[in-house]
């Protein structure tokens, strides 16, 4: 892994073997950019203070083993990156900005995949997770993981029972609490139907009333223009003196009849006075009879304004016109189908809800089961390990408990509260001597007991989490003497089966390691490239002996050192 520009480093490369890797050096050397760094390639959150003052940007790259055909190299060979002889290559930048940017086999990627392949690839575990793991919350979480598909698959039942639970008992309550709102709307709608239905209009009436009215309310005056009009055109048979257009037009097309056979030009005019002649004929018989046809009768139009006056109440009320009266009675009759469906809804509801809170018990038992059964499995590894760990009368302990509510689901012949993940709290009990009552690990430990409580807990996820590589962040703070030594050995065993790196400040853990990385400033107060060594020999006695006594050279330290070299190496 190469860093540049990242707090306190400035250009350093850090090169993790096989097995176990010690990070040490002086408080405020940087060992803690190594943890970071490593962060941040597993799509950490970029914080741009962590850019070196005077520098654009902070760049970390890594070289990772990824097996082909893993999650990791699918997931990844997904997200577009190559992968080289099962090498894959990620890079993350952040820039003084607070822009961040991430490459995973020569392609640009989004930060999140880099967070999903981080699960396949590291398992962080610090001071941070120790202080997450005294809520009861996160010892839950912890349990179930522990637990595995146990817990895992029926809690993925139990998710979507819980999930659709809530949703028809919120539903329930909603149609239950509006049930008067839903009344009134339901009686409004019933009477405007009610309405529309007794008057019984058609679509299109209102504009056929309004044009027979006005023809109605005209009558006589209508009557009165087609006579004169008629008359004009056909003559009136009273007045045999009085000229007609009728009659005009027949005395103009019998001249040009006369002579139409001398020139075709006059033949042309004489058959269209023939045409004209034909249509007067045509209009004066249909004034004839539009007048015959024109009834003017008062009763038939009072009847006309007393139904356009019916239509009128209801446009008013429920439209522009009948057309959208009619729309309206249309939506308002499928909306009141709907209210009142809404009590048999009530009814189907509750059915499911109590389908439902019967699925959800059941499941909740199941859960409550496999938890209880991790729990005493997860409960005797941690203990075991703290006997590996100095602690050999300590007991550890699971209390999976429920509270009693009466609004809960019945399991195991009580009604209990529920929850998103069952109905089980679950809190992580010690008792640290024969004799002493088993307390929460918050209440029940010294600090040096808690964090071996903490290392035991880890070690004991660590060998039921696939990923390969493990990496502890002064994990031992507040330990030392023996139980320093057997957190050593403890971490040591572990790495026969994986990569684990550990930043520590502890001689004992660190002397322990395959391999020892010693982080150390310039005069400049920077970490360069040469600022992160690999510790051999010599060297590593002077490392041991500074972290021992705080003297390099001291030959007490030194012989302490070699003696904890010796003993490391005898051990493993």
């Amino acid at each position: 892994m190469r860093i540049r520009s990242l707090g306190v480093i400035d250009d350093a490369v850090v090169e993790l073997s096989p097995g176990f890797t010690a990070v040490t050096g002086e408080t405020g050397a940087g060992k803690t950019m190594v943890v970071t760094s490593l962060g941040l390639l597993l799509g950490g959150r970029a914080d741009p203070a962590l850019v070196r003052i005077g520098a654009k940007a902070a760049v970390v790259e890594g070289r990772v083993g990824v097996p082909a055909g893993s999650p990791a190299a699918l997931r990844a060979e997904e997200a577009g990156a190559e992968l080289e002889d099962g090498t894959l290559l990620v890079s993350r930048t952040v820039s003084a900005e607070g822009r961040s940017r991430a490459h995973l086999g020569g392609r640009s990627v989004p930060v999140g995949v880099l967070s999903e392949l981080a699960d396949e690839l590291v398992a962080v575990h610090g001071q941070t997770d120790q202080q997450g793991l005294l809520r009861p919350a996160r010892q839950r979480e912890a349990l179930d993981r522990y637990a595995g598909a146990a817990v895992s698959d029926p809690h993925t039942g139990y998710a979507a029972a819980y999930r659709r639970l809530r949703a028809v008992s919120a539903e329930v309550e909603e149609l239950t609490t509006r049930a008067r709102e839903r009344a009134q709307e339901a009686d409004l709608l019933r009477f405007g139907l009610d309405e529309i239905a007794a008057v019984e209009p058609r679509p299109g009436e209102d504009v056929e009333l309004a044009a027979e009215a006005e023809r109605l309310g005209h009558a006589e005056a209508l009557a009165s223009a087609a006579a004169v009009a008629h008359t004009a055109l056909a003559g009136n048979p009273e007045e045999l003196e009085a000229v007609d257009a009728a009659t005009l037009v027949a005395g103009a097309g019998r001249a040009l009849d006369a002579v139409r056979s001398h020139d075709p030009a006059l033949s042309a005019l004489a058959e269209r006075m023939g045409e004209i002649s034909i249509l007067l004929g045509d209009v004066a018989g249909e004034l004839a009879g539009y007048a015959d046809d024109l009834d003017a009768d008062p009763l038939r139009l009072a009847a006309v304004e007393e139904r356009r006056a019916a239509l009128t109440g209801l446009t008013r009320k429920y439209g522009a016109d009948i057309t959208a009266v009619l729309a309206w009675a249309e939506e308002s009759a499928a909306r009141l189908t709907e209210l009142d469906g809404d009590d048999e809804r009530i009814g189907e509801l509750t059915e499911e809800r109590d389908a439902l809170r019967g699925e959800l018990a059941a499941l909740a038992q199941t859960l409550t089961d496999a938890r209880s059964e991790a729990a005493a499995r997860f409960a005797d590894a941690v203990t075991e390990e703290l006997a590996s760990l100095a602690m050999p009368h300590a007991r550890v302990s699971f209390s999976v408990r429920q509270t009693e509510d009466p609004e809960g689901v019945e399991v195991g012949g009580r009604t209990v509260a529920y929850g998103p993940h069952g109905v089980d709290e679950v809190e992580l009990l010690l008792a640290p001597h024969p004799g002493a009552p088993a307390r929460p690990i918050a209440k029940g430990a010294s600090g040096g007991e808690l964090s071996r409580v903490m290392l035991a807990v880890e070690v004991v996820f660590a060998g039921t989490d696939p990923v390969p590589t493990y990496l502890f962040d002064e994990v031992d703070a507040g330990v030392g003497g023996r139980a320093a030594v057997e957190i050593g050995r403890r971490l040591a065993k572990l790495a026969r089966s994986a990569q684990v790196v550990v930043v520590t400040h502890l001689p004992q853990v660190a002397a322990f390691a395959d391999r020892q990385l010693l982080v150390e400033k310039t005069d400049d107060g920077s970490v360069t490239r040469s600022g992160v060594t690999v510790l051999e020999g010599e060297d590593r006695v002077r490392e041991l002996s500074r972290m021992l006594a705080g003297q390099e050279d001291s030959e007490t330290a030194r012989a302490h050192a070699e003696e904890l070299l010796a003993a490391a190496r005898a051990d493993a």
